[in-house]
């Protein structure tokens, strides 16, 4: 998951500060993703016609108490987000396909040759393969990308075309934006677009993790990390439009795929009486902030499956279990 414990590039896992020469590598990424062209101008009016508006109104954003205090996802703010656009659903693998055929467009992940599978996506539970520092469940695959994201004999085509596309990272995000005519939502406004109009609560429809009528999202049942009942109906990644939508009309806010979003980690300003006026995050920082949660969230590993809930990682890193959801402006 941590990309540049792999290439020298520095220590510390998800939380350290780059090393030597991420800068660079960060320049060299934003630049290549920059300088996709773009989709025909009808194309990208398709594309954004496609998209949910969300009203402008002022929310609280965040959560009582932490669970991870690194979250930073205390205490509750008050947050006023102007109108915006954003994806009914993360893109797809067939999307993401689209973007690649028209622009050529390769991965970070394609470009460096490998990538991080989950060990029970892989045969055998990956035997063989090198695990993560610290992190046996996290592979590292020869050939793993978004085409192939369980490495070479792995495809999207056969059952997954409209399942979450993976294996991208946040310079991979920023690529297809770029292309589609569009942008990454802003953290505030995945929030709000999350929450459905709904206020205070955990999920997208109230705070029971199971309704009394089944579930809801797609995350871990069973023991983490080597057994997964699937009790939710998958195992792995969810079709993208799986379960009922939120009430702004979102499908899989929470579960499924974690979701980059535009803005940087770090320090946040304290809570004040007024609300915060369209938040954009940090304007320093190397790691970037995902949100929702994942097929891997379990309460006994990392119950970041909430509205609530943020993490945060390297713009490179790219896993089985992270895609992205688009957005606009109005």
């Amino acid at each position: 998951m941590f990309r540049w414990e792999w290439t020298g590039l520095g220590e510390g896992g998800c939380c350290g500060a780059p090393g030597t020469g991420a800068k660079a590598r960060e320049t060299a990424f934003t630049r290549s993703a920059l300088s996709v062209p773009s989709a025909p101008a009808d194309e990208q009016a398709a594309l954004r016609a496609q998209l949910l508006a969300i009203p402008p109104g002022i929310y609280e954003m965040g959560t009582r108490h932490s669970t991870y205090s690194g979250d930073l996802d205390s205490p509750r703010r008050k947050v006023k987000v102007a109108p915006f656009l954003i994806g009914q659903t993360t893109v797809t693998n067939a999307q993401y396909a689209r973007f690649v055929a028209a622009t050529g467009y390769r991965t970070v992940a394609e470009q460096e040759g490998w990538s991080f599978v989950f060990h029970l996506l892989l045969p055998g539970g990956g035997k063989g393969t090198i695990s993560a520092p610290g992190l046996r469940w996290w592979r590292k695959v020869e050939g793993a990308c978004w085409h192939m994201p369980e490495g070479p004999g792995s495809d999207w085509q056969t059952a997954r075309a409209d399942h979450p596309v993976v294996q991208v990272c946040w310079y991979d995000a920023l690529a297809y934006v770029t292309w589609a005519g569009l942008r990454l939502p802003r953290e505030a406004e995945w929030e709000r677009a999350a929450r459905g109009g709904k206020a205070r609560l955990k999920f997208p429809w109230g705070n029971a993790l199971v309704p009394v009528d089944g579930h809801r999202m797609n995350t871990w049942q069973g023991d983490f990390p080597d057994h997964d009942t699937a009790e939710d109906g998958f195992a792995g990644t969810a079709p993208a439009r799986s379960y009922a939508p939120n009430g702004y009309g979102l499908y899989n806010c929470t579960g499924n795929v974690w979701e980059w979003v535009a803005d940087r980690y770090g320090p946040r300003p304290a809570p004040g009486r007024m609300p915060e006026l369209d938040p954009t995050g940090p304007g320093q920082g190397h790691a970037r902030i995902q949100r929702g949660g994942s097929f891997l969230c379990h309460d006994s590993y990392c119950d970041r499956y909430h509205v609530h809930s943020r993490t945060r990682n390297d713009p490179d890193s790219a896993t089985s279990n992270v895609g992205f959801r688009v957005g606009a402006s109005m």
